[in-house]
Parts: C-alpha cells; sequence; structure tokens
C-alpha cells in the first residue's frame, strides 16, 4: 500500500519491552488506563510497524509518537489491504492494545450517521469490517449506518435511490445476523428495519429470533425492554394479519411504480381484513400514485379513523386534499403531520408547495429555506431557489 500520510518504523529490540507493555494495557472511554483483556500478543521486530503523520504535519513527529498514530496507521493499511500480508498482525496488535476499539467505533459510526455525516460514517464502518472480519457487531454498524443514509434519502423523495441503498443495508443485516457468536441487536434491529419496509412476515421472524437469543437474559433493563416491545410487535402483526403475502405483494407493487397492480392486491387483502388501517394506507398511498385524489383522500381518512394517525398518513391526506384545490384542509392536514414529527423534511416541503398554491411566496420560501436548514441538499428546494433566486 502506498500512502503518503504512512510511515513505516522498525521495531528495535530495545524497545520491544516498552512495546509489549504499552500492548497490555488501553485506555477507558474516561482516558484512565485499565489492565487489556485483549488476546495474547507477542511483537515481532521484522514486521514493521505504520504510523499514520497527524494532520497539520508534514513528518511524524518520532518524538511525539503515541500509540493512536500507530494505531490509526494500522487501522488505515488494513482497511486498505485486508488480505495484505501482515494484515493479521496488524489486526491482532489492534486488538492488544486497543480492546474496545470495536465499540468505540461503532458508537463513532452510528454518532456521524445519525448527523447525516455519512462519508465519514461510512468510512468508520467500513474500517470495522475490515479489522473485526467476523464480527456481528462490526456488519450491524454497516447494516445502521446504510439505513440512516437510506431513510435521508427517502425524506427527500426519492424513493427508486432508498430502495438500492436499503438493499445494501438488507445485505449488511443478513451478514451481521450470519456472523457468530450470534449478537441479538443484530436480530432486533433487522426484525424494525423489515417492519419499515413493510414485511411483517420477516420482521417476525427475526423479532422471534430475537427472543430465542435473550431468553437467558436475566434482569438486564435493556434487553427486557426490548423483549417485551419484540413480544407487543409480533402479535400485532399476527393479529392484524400484516404477514399475509397480499399485503407484502400490494406494498412492493406500489412502491416500484406499479401503483394498478398494488391497488387491485391491496383491494383483495381488504376484502378479507378491511379492519387493518394499514391496508387503507396502502389503498390511499396507490389511488393517490394514480391521481385519483378523491378516492385516495377517503381512504386516508378510513386509515386515520381506525389507529393509523400517523405523520405519513396526515401527509399523504394533505397532498390528495391540495391536488383537490382544497387548500385549507391539506393545510391543516400537513400541520397536523408537523406536530407528530416536528423536522419531518416531506411534511414541510408539502407545506411550501402548499403556500406556493394559495399564492403566498414569501411563506413558500421561508418553508424551503427550513428545509435546506435541515438538508442543504435537498433538491426540491434548492430547485425553487434557482429558479426563483
Amino acid at each position: 500500500m502506498e500512502d503518503s500520510r504512512i510511515v513505516y518504523l522498525s521495531v528495535p529490540e530495545s524497545l520491544r519491552g516498552q512495546f509489549e507493555q504499552g500492548a497490555a494495557h488501553s485506555r477507558d472511554k474516561h482516558g484512565n488506563c485499565v489492565k487489556s483483556q485483549g488476546l495474547p500478543f507477542e511483537i515481532d521486530p521484522a514486521i514493521p510497524i505504520p504510523a499514520e503523520i497527524p494532520p497539520g504535519e508534514e513528518r511524524l513527529p518520532l518524538e511525539r509518537l503515541s500509540w493512536e498514530m500507530i494505531i490509526s496507521g494500522m487501522i488505515r493499511v488494513v482497511t486498505a489491504e485486508p488480505d495484505g500480508k501482515d494484515a493479521d498482525y496488524y489486526r491482532a496488535f489492534i486488538a492488544a492494545v486497543k480492546p474496545g476499539l470495536l465499540e468505540e467505533f461503532f458508537d463513532a459510526a452510528l454518532i456521524k450517521a445519525q448527523a447525516g455525516s455519512f462519508e465519514i460514517a461510512e468510512d468508520i464502518a467500513a474500517s470495522l469490517r475490515a479489522v473485526y472480519r467476523h464480527s456481528p457487531l462490526a456488519y450491524l454498524a454497516g447494516a445502521l449506518v446504510t439505513e440512516h443514509k437510506g431513510d435521508a434519502v427517502e425524506s427527500e423523495g426519492r424513493e427508486q435511490d432508498a430502495d438500492l441503498i436499503y438493499s445494501e443495508a438488507a445485505a449488511f443485516y443478513k451478514q451481521a445476523i450470519a456472523e457468530k457468536p450470534p449478537l441479538p441487536a443484530a436480530f432486533f434491529n433487522a426484525g424494525y428495519f423489515y417492519m419499515k419496509r413493510q414485511n411483517f412476515s420477516r420482521a417476525a421472524g427475526y423479532l422471534g429470533d430475537f427472543l430465542d437469543h435473550t431468553e437467558d437474559c436475566g434482569d438486564d433493563e435493556t434487553i427486557v425492554r426490548q423483549r417485551e416491545k419484540a413480544e407487543a410487535v409480533i402479535t400485532e402483526i399476527g393479529k392484524r394479519n400484516l404477514d399475509d403475502e397480499l399485503f407484502r405483494e400490494a406494498y412492493d407493487f406500489i412502491r416500484i411504480g406499479e401503483a394498478d397492480k398494488g391497488l387491485e392486491k391491496v383491494k383483495n387483502f381488504l376484502e378479507r381484513h378491511s379492519d387493518v388501517w394499514n391496508g387503507w394506507f396502502l389503498l390511499g398511498w396507490a389511488l393517490r400514485k394514480l391521481g385519483r385524489w378523491n378516492d385516495g383522500a377517503a381512504a386516508f381518512r378510513k386509515c386515520i379513523e381506525l389507529g393509523g394517525d400517523g405523520t405519513d398518513a396526515r401527509n399523504e391526506l394533505a397532498i390528495c386534499l391540495m391536488e383537490t384545490g382544497d387548500t385549507r384542509a391539506a393545510r391543516r392536514e400537513a400541520e397536523r403531520a408537523l406536530t407528530l414529527e416536528p423536522g419531518n423534511i416531506k411534511v414541510i416541503s408539502n407545506l411550501a408547495i402548499i403556500a406556493l398554491r394559495e399564492g403566498k411566496p414569501d411563506e413558500a420560501a421561508a418553508f424551503f429555506r427550513t428545509v435546506l436548514d435541515l438538508d442543504p441538499n435537498d433538491p426540491v428546494a434548492k430547485r425553487y431557489f434557482a429558479e426563483n433566486g
């Protein structure tokens, strides 16, 4: 590997003891030195040690050489060449010196993803998978980061792009679940991932696996709460027949743009399960996609009446009402949606469009500025200001 920011150092015999002493310790989250619980490790002086030149430096300051520089150098080398000839040695070195690095990087990746810094989050997750090749937690990091990215893209209305990203997240979840020993968090998060994708049969399956793997959780409060949630979700899926194949097929057809086929599937589902609000939501979604605004509005109202009073239902109802020309009612529903989920970009963007329909350009611009504050790359808001100055 060639990297101008990496310097390779030899380990002279006189320093072996110092390296081994350092490798036997690490620091906790508060910076206190603690005894390492990592794997036994022996320094091999014949293998050069990579160290990363710190930002802002032109050369490696040997007088200030730190474990952080060395570990950072090793991570970069292993990430660039996971099958390099010394990669396994560097992996063992990292495990000995920084036994808590996996959890530390996992948390860092999620924090960056939640902040919308997806490129950094993906780089951290990729390093985890390179350094910890068979860790389910490393693949779970990739799944969660990618899922957050998909959610952000979907919130911009780019559903097809989001679907491609979600397929990558699904692959990471599959790998996280396949690695041993089983990681209960992977099953739990996979279950909720498929819940959001409306794949209720798969969601119930993974949540059931989570319950199986946490039977002996003792009094761990987090696990106990998660078990309660998982049991409630599985019960609700069964009670509302959401694992019905017709429901899944309807969702898939509407999602990929074949609303007419989805409409027939969801009608068949509602003939058997007319009291399930999720079915009425799909019906309204299909009708809205087909431009049947009045029928769509009626379906979303039925969805809300049956208990599906959420941001998406209110926002979809607002769109249908706006298209029928009832902007006053549309604004009311969009404002209710925003009350349920403040900061939802799709809802704020729709409020801007409603304001334009009402002949209120200043108010529309204010809504679009709010959208750009939340997401500087939002295509709808950017296009508005490009066209209107």
